[in-house]
C-alpha cells in the first residue's frame, strides 16, 4: 500500500516532464489508454499488463465491483494482487466503454499549475454487475499517459436493477392499496429480512435502497414519531451542508428548499418520506434483545411495540444499526459538580434558550453543537460565554460550497458522489494540503483573522489538510460558519479559553488561572461516545465482541467497519451525514441483496 507518509503528489517536476499544453485531445489519449487496458485485461498476464499502465505509486481504488468491499490498492505489487485474486472470480472486466456525454467526457483538469490530470470515465460488466470507473491519468517522461487513480464503482446488479423509473410497479391497484400497505408494515404473517435500528435519515434511506431492491426491511424506532431524532433537538439547529449536498435517494427536496435546512423542517421531511416512500416503521418501539444462531444464521430480536407495549419476536437475517454518529453523550468529569446551583446539560439534551431570558449561560465546546446552541442564547437575550477547549477548524460556508463544488444547482448528484469518491485518502489529503492553506489565507482570511484577534483559536485540520480528516476520523473537531463566528468577533458571545477547568463553584465554572465563569445554566457540546453503544446494550457480549472500530479510517484509508462487514456476520453499520447515507445506502443494500440471492457470501474476500 502507497502510505500517506511517503505519498507525494505527481506534479510536473516529479514526474519529470512540461505541462502538455492546450492543444492536449483529450478524447484520443482517453481512448488510447482504455484500448491498452482492454487489451491488458485480455492478455495471458493480465496483473502485469494492467499494473505497467499505472505509474509507480499510482492508486486503484474499488467499491463492491471487485472486491465485494471499500478497498483501495496503492503501488504495482498490490495492484497485481488485487487483480491476481479477484479479476476471475467477477468474470473480469467487460464491455468497457467510454463515456463521451457533456458532463463525463475526458478532460483536462489543471488542479494546480504543477498537476495535470486527465480524468476519462468508462462503464464496464462483470458477472453479476455493472459499474462505473473513473481513471485520471498523468503525463510521463516517455511521452504515454499512466493512470495515478482509478476507481471501480459497483453501480448495480444485472439481474436485480432497482424497481424505479420505468421498472417501478405499473399495476393498478383497484382497492387493495390500503390492505397492502398494512400487511407489509406489520409484519403479521412473515418477518422483515432486515431490521433497521433507526428512523432517522440513514435508516430511512437504508429501508428505501433495500424496498427498491426486493427485499423486505423493517426499521425500529424508539421516539414516537419519524424525525424526532431531529425534532427533539436544540430548537436553534440548522444544518451546516448545502440542500443540493444532502439530498436524499428517490425523493430530492423540492427547488424552494432552504440552501440550510431547519432541524425541525427536516424532521417533517423524514416523516414524509417514510410515509410517500412506503417505508415500514415501527415508532414508539424499543429492541429488548437479540441473539444470532450461527446454525440457521439468523437473528431472534425481541421487540416491545408501542403504547401498549406488544411484545414481537422477529427472525431476521440481517440486523442493521443506524443510530448515528455517536453514541452517549460525554460529559467531562469536573469535580464540585453537587455545588452548583444551577443547570447542567449536553447539547444533545438541550432544546431552546426561551426560558433564559435575561440569564447567564456558559457553553463549554466550540464546534458546530456550541455554536449552535450558543447562538440561540443570543438570540434569546441570554449573556452566553463559550470556553474553547481547544483550537477549531473553522471553514465558512463559501469555502464549503468551493470544497464541494460538484454540489449545485442542475447537477446530478448521483455524479457528483461517484466523482468524489474518485480520491483514495492519501491523493485527497495532499490535494487538501495545498487547497486549504490558499482558502484560509485568501477566502475565509478576514473571518479567520476576525477570530484569532479576539483570542478564539484556530487550526487547519490535521496535517494542516482540512475537513476530511476530521470528518473521516473524528466525525468532529470543526465548525462550518453559517454566521455564528461573527458574534464572537463582535464579542456578543463571549470567550475564554487559555486556562482547564478546575472545578464547580456555587455559580459557575472556576478555571485554574482562577476565572469564574458565572452561570444559571452550563451546556456541554463535548461530542459523544461510540458508535456501538447501542449496540453493546441490546447484543450479547459474545456477539459484541466480534464487532470492530466502528468510523474512522482502517489502513487502507477506507472508513472502518461503515456499510461494509463490521466483524460479526450479516450485522451492519450505516453512518453519514445526509449525503455519505445517501450515496453508502446504495452499497450496503447491494451488499445484503447479493448475500440473499447467492451472489456473494459476507466473507468471501480476503486480500
Amino acid at each position: 500500500m502507497t502510505d500517506l507518509a511517503t505519498h507525494q503528489l505527481p506534479t510536473l517536476d516529479r514526474l519529470g516532464v512540461s505541462d502538455p499544453g492546450d492543444g492536449v485531445s483529450a478524447s484520443s489519449i482517453a481512448q488510447a489508454w482504455l484500448n491498452q487496458f482492454t487489451t491488458a485485461l485480455a492478455s495471458s498476464s493480465p496483473s502485469d499488463a494492467v499494473a505497467n499502465l499505472f505509474i509507480e505509486d499510482g492508486f486503484w481504488k474499488d467499491v463492491l465491483a471487485l472486491t465485494w468491499d471499500f478497498r483501495t490498492f496503492g503501488g504495482h505489487a498490490s495492484i497485481k494482487r488485487l487483480l491476481d485474486a479477484r479479476l476471475a472470480p467477477v468474470g473480469g472486466l467487460n464491455n468497457v466503454k467510454l463515456i463521451e456525454d457533456d458532463l463525463r467526457k475526458p478532460e483536462v483538469q489543471r488542479m494546480f499549475p504543477d498537476l495535470v490530470l486527465l480524468r476519462l470515465l468508462f462503464t464496464f460488466e462483470t458477472n453479476v454487475g455493472k459499474g462505473t470507473a473513473i481513471v485520471n491519468l498523468v503525463p510521463t517522461k516517455g511521452g504515454e499517459w499512466k493512470a495515478y487513480m482509478l476507481l471501480t464503482h459497483l453501480d448495480g446488479l444485472k439481474d436485480y436493477p432497482e424497481q424505479v423509473g420505468e421498472l417501478r410497479n405499473q399495476k393498478a391497484a383497484h382497492g387493495t392499496w390500503e390492505a397492502k400497505r398494512a400487511a407489509e408494515s406489520e409484519f403479521k404473517n412473515n418477518d422483515p429480512t432486515i431490521v433497521i435500528v433507526g428512523a432517522g435519515h440513514t435508516g430511512l434511506e437504508i429501508a428505501a435502497r433495500l424496498k427498491y431492491l426486493g427485499v423486505r426491511a423493517l426499521v425500529i424506532e424508539k421516539n414516537g414519531r419519524v424525525g424526532d431524532s431531529w425534532r427533539n433537538r436544540y430548537k436553534a439547529l440548522c444544518l451546516h451542508d448545502t440542500v443540493w449536498y444532502n439530498t436524499m435517494p428517490y425523493l430530492p427536496f423540492p427547488a424552494t428548499w432552504p440552501v440550510f435546512s431547519p432541524a425541525g423542517k427536516l424532521a417533517d421531511w423524514l416523516e414524509d418520506y417514510a410515509d410517500m416512500l412506503e417505508l415500514p416503521v415501527w415508532t414508539s418501539s424499543l429492541i429488548n434483545s437479540t441473539a444470532w444462531d450461527d446454525s440457521k444464521k439468523t437473528w431472534t430480536i425481541e421487540v416491545t411495540r408501542g403504547s401498549e407495549s406488544e411484545k414481537r419476536v422477529l427472525n431476521a437475517k440481517h440486523l442493521v444499526f443506524a443510530t448515528g454518529f455517536s453514541g452517549k453523550p460525554k460529559l467531562p468529569s469536573v469535580p464540585g459538580q453537587d455545588k452548583f446551583k444551577g443547570e447542567i446539560t449536553h447539547s444533545t439534551n438541550f432544546t431552546s434558550a426561551a426560558n433564559y431570558v435575561g440569564k447567564k449561560a456558559v457553553v463549554v465546546g466550540a464546534c458546530n453543537s456550541g455554536h449552535d446552541v450558543a447562538q440561540d442564547f443570543l438570540n434569546h437575550s441570554v449573556n452566553v460565554t463559550m470556553y474553547q477547549r481547544s483550537s477549531t477548524l473553522v471553514v465558512s460556508s463559501n469555502v464549503v460550497r468551493m470544497v464541494l463544488a460538484s454540489y449545485k444547482e442542475g447537477y446530478p448528484v448521483e455524479l457528483a458522489d461517484v466523482l468524489g469518491e474518485a480520491f483514495p485518502y492519501p491523493p485527497l489529503v495532499r490535494l487538501q494540503q495545498r487547497v486549504t492553506p490558499y482558502l484560509m489565507n485568501n477566502v475565509d482570511k478576514e473571518l479567520i483573522e476576525g477570530l484569532n484577534k479576539v483570542g478564539f483559536k484556530t487550526n487547519m485540520g490535521p496535517m494542516d489538510a482540512g475537513l476530511f480528516p476530521l470528518l473521516f476520523e473524528r466525525a468532529g473537531g470543526y465548525y462550518l460558519d453559517t454566521g455564528t463566528s461573527k458574534h464572537i468577533i463582535s464579542g456578543e458571545i463571549k470567550l475564554k479559553n487559555g486556562s482547564e477547568i478546575a472545578g464547580y463553584t456555587e455559580k459557575g465554572l472556576k478555571l485554574e488561572d482562577g476565572t469564574e465563569l458565572e452561570a444559571d445554566i452550563i451546556v456541554y457540546g463535548t461530542g459523544y461516545g461510540d458508535p456501538r453503544d447501542v449496540m453493546h446494550d441490546i447484543c450479547p457480549p459474545e456477539v459484541a465482541s466480534k464487532v470492530h472500530k466502528v468510523w474512522g479510517l482502517d489502513n487502507e484509508g477506507n472508513l472502518s467497519g461503515i456499510w461494509r462487514p463490521c466483524g460479526q456476520e450479516n450485522m451492519w453499520f450505516g453512518v453519514g451525514n445526509l449525503a455519505l447515507s445517501r450515496f453508502h445506502s446504495l452499497h450496503l443494500a447491494l451488499q445484503i441483496k447479493a448475500i440473499e440471492e447467492g451472489l456473494v457470501k459476507w466473507d468471501e474476500v480476503k486480500l
